[in-house]
Parts: C-alpha cells; sequence; structure tokens
C-alpha cells in the first residue's frame, strides 16, 4: 500500500477493507518503542479482510519526521499526532490498538478524545510499578541519553522473544536491531524515559475510560507483567482481560495468528 505522508510529517499506509460496508470499522495500529508501522506486517491481511487499517509510524520512528525536542515528548503530544493523522484522513472515530507505549498512547487518546475512539485494544503495555522499580526504570531510562539508541538492545532481544525463536530468526533479529538503528538519535532517549515515565499519568484516571476494550499481554512479559493487564483492565469499565501463554514481549511476532485471532474476536463481539 502506498506510503504517504500527512502535513506534520506523520508516514502512514491505509488499507482498505476487501470486504468494505458504509459501516465499515477503522482499526489504527499504534506500534512500540523503538519498532515501526512493520511491526504489523503479520497482522495487516486479516485485519484488512472486514476493516480499514491504518498504519503509521509515531515521530522520529520509522519514516515520519521527528518531534522536536525543545519540546517534552509526552503522552498528549502523541495522542494530538493521532488525532492529527484521522483529521487528515476524514476518519471520525476508530478502534484504536496499541502495543506497548502503543498501549499508553491509546489509553491517552481515549482520556483526552474520548469521542473519537470506538473501542481500544492495549497489547503488552506496562502499568504502575512498585515505587522502588519505578525509580529502577527511570535510571536505567536515563543512561539512553548518554549511550544511545544501542543501549540495552541486545538485552531486550533477549527479554521480547522466546529463546528457541530468536536462535531460529537471526535474519528477523537484524531487522528489529534495523528499525531501533533507524530512529531519531535526538527523540529515541525522550520515548524511552516516557515508557517510563508516562505510566504515573494512566493510573486509575477519573472519569475511568469507558469505552469496550481488551487487554492482553503475554504470560512471560517481564516488562507489561500480566499483573498489570490485570491492573489496566480493572481500571477500564467492562474491560476484557487475555494473558497468552508461553510468550514474552513480542510475542505478536512469534504467534502472529493468536493476536489477530483475538482482536477479530473482540471486534465481532463487543
Amino acid at each position: 500500500m502506498t506510503l504517504e505522508f500527512d502535513d506534520n510529517g506523520t508516514a502512514y499506509q491505509l488499507f482498505p477493507a476487501k470486504r468494505s460496508k458504509p459501516q465499515t470499522k477503522l482499526i489504527v495500529l499504534i506500534h512500540g518503542m523503538g519498532l515501526n508501522r512493520h511491526l504489523w506486517q503479520w497482522h495487516v491481511e486479516a485485519l484488512s479482510q472486514y476493516f480499514h487499517v491504518l498504519c503509521y509510524d509515531l515521530y522520529g520512528h520509522g519514516e515520519s519526521a521527528p518531534a522536536p525536542t525543545s519540546t517534552p515528548i509526552t503522552l498528549p503530544m502523541l495522542a494530538k499526532q493521532l488525532h492529527h493523522l484521522l483529521e487528515h484522513i476524514g476518519a471520525e472515530q476508530a478502534v484504536l490498538v496499541g502495543f506497548s507505549i502503543g498501549g499508553m498512547i491509546n489509553r491517552r487518546f481515549a482520556l483526552d478524545y474520548p469521542d473519537r475512539v470506538q473501542a481500544l485494544v492495549v497489547m503488552n503495555s506496562p502499568h504502575q510499578r512498585a515505587p522502588e522499580l519505578q525509580k529502577t526504570v527511570e535510571q536505567q531510562a536515563a543512561k539512553t541519553f548518554e549511550q544511545g539508541r544501542k543501549a540495552t538492545l541486545e538485552a531486550a532481544l533477549e527479554r521480547w522473544f522466546t529463546k528457541d525463536f530468536k536462535q531460529s530468526n537471526p535474519e528477523l533479529m537484524d531487522i528489529i536491531r534495523t528499525w531501533r538503528h533507524e530512529c531519531d538519535a535526538d527523540n529515541y532517549p525522550h520515548f524511552v524515559m516516557l515508557l517510563a515515565q508516562g505510566v504515573t499519568e494512566l493510573i486509575a484516571p477519573q472519569p475511568a475510560i469507558s469505552v469496550p476494550s481488551l487487554v492482553l499481554t503475554c504470560e512471560n512479559d517481564r516488562g507489561s507483567t500480566p499483573a498489570m493487564s490485570e491492573a489496566i483492565a480493572a481500571e477500564i469499565i467492562g474491560a476484557r482481560l487475555a494473558i497468552v501463554p508461553e510468550l514474552q514481549h513480542l510475542g505478536l511476532i512469534e504467534r502472529p495468528e493468536l493476536f489477530t485471532g483475538m482482536i477479530l474476536s473482540f471486534l465481532y463481539k463487543y
């Protein structure tokens, strides 16, 4: 599908539903930090059978323009980026599917623009941490301002994939390394700090998010744990919770059909 840009410099691709009807919903896929819209390449085909699908790059990721680092990169800023993109393509409402920091962005968007959200899928996204862990995460994030985009990448790959999958897919690991290396060098540390600190503004929001929501993570995701997903779901009125056995943070790459299936099942039922 053709790559396009809005007047903010946001790169996006819009995949029309293959079996479209006048009421066909739009699904927006929001990738994680250090990745890009290509994260969803294993999901678009199935999702676009009956839904329009929008994939885009966050500021300073993939082919999108960077955010000005003179302005702090915040969740409201990233929610506004998405709002601007929806205005650009003429979409009044959408289903927002967010992975990791994308699951923080779609929650922030639902708080800031509640009338624009039809449903949420929050995937492998962090939430409230114990005070000592929160301090440690922020200290580690601060190191990226000195060490740059390569900081902790190899350790992250160990956390993101099961051992057998990582060893069996060296070319894919190189692709993911390239995605990280292509991130804007000035923006990236600010995203890392946002991933560390931004969860605090999403804890027990008032009023609570009340759109139909699915919250899911993987059993062995150490950064976005099942307990965190349980807490997120408990704070969203009527949310459904799913824990995928065995997999780690990027389980949606290892077993994309599991995640696509859960998303479609949720959207067909809500």
